[in-house]
Formats: C-alpha cells, structure tokens, sequence
C-alpha cells in the first residue's frame, strides 16, 4: 500500500511491517499504540522504525492512518484523558496559591 508519511511516499505492506519491527524492544506506552504481532508499541517508535525518520518528522495521525489501512490494531487516547493530561500541574499550582479546587 502506498502512503505518505512527513511528505514522503513509501510503499508498506503488513509483511514488511511485522518484519522491520521484529526484534525491536517495544518502549513504554503512554499514548497512542500500535499492537503489532503480540507487541505493543507507542505510534511514533514504529513511525521511526518504518520511515527511519526522526519522529519530529512525522505525526501520530499520519502513523496511525497508515497501521489502520495495513490492519494493525492501533489505539488512540480517549479524548477525555487528552484534555485532563495538561490539567494537573494547573489544578496543583492553584492548590498550592489557596486557590479553592475546582470539579
């Protein structure tokens, strides 16, 4: 299959895919996943993998459309945690100022 990845074309297979990313040690997940064979691995070390690009090169949604259309699992964060990620250091500075916590 043909996509574009960071402007650049590649053609992928699932094949190909599964065999660049044998033997690679999966890093810890704390976003967006892409289960390939019994492996769990975050979006954009399988973008570096498949595109041996920097991963500033390229986004997650771009990785993520292509895993899609070859039929690899992949996970996306609830939108919820996205929004309430940022939201910590917030509320721990405002209790820290006596500011009255907020729902």
């Amino acid at each position: 299959m043909r996509c574009v990845i960071a402007r650049f074309p590649f053609d992928l297979t699932r094949s190909g895919v599964l065999e660049s990313m044998k033997g690679v040690k999966p890093e810890p997940v704390s976003g967006e996943s892409v289960i390939i064979g019994r492996r769990t691995y975050p979006v954009k070390q399988v973008g570096q993998v498949i595109t041996r690009q920097d991963r500033r090169d390229f986004s997650v949604g771009e990785v993520l459309r292509a895993m899609t259309q070859l039929g690899f699992t992949c996970r996306e964060l609830p939108r919820t945690a996205v929004l309430t990620r940022g939201l910590a250091p917030v509320r721990q500075a405002s209790a820290m100022l006596g500011a009255p916590a907020a729902a």
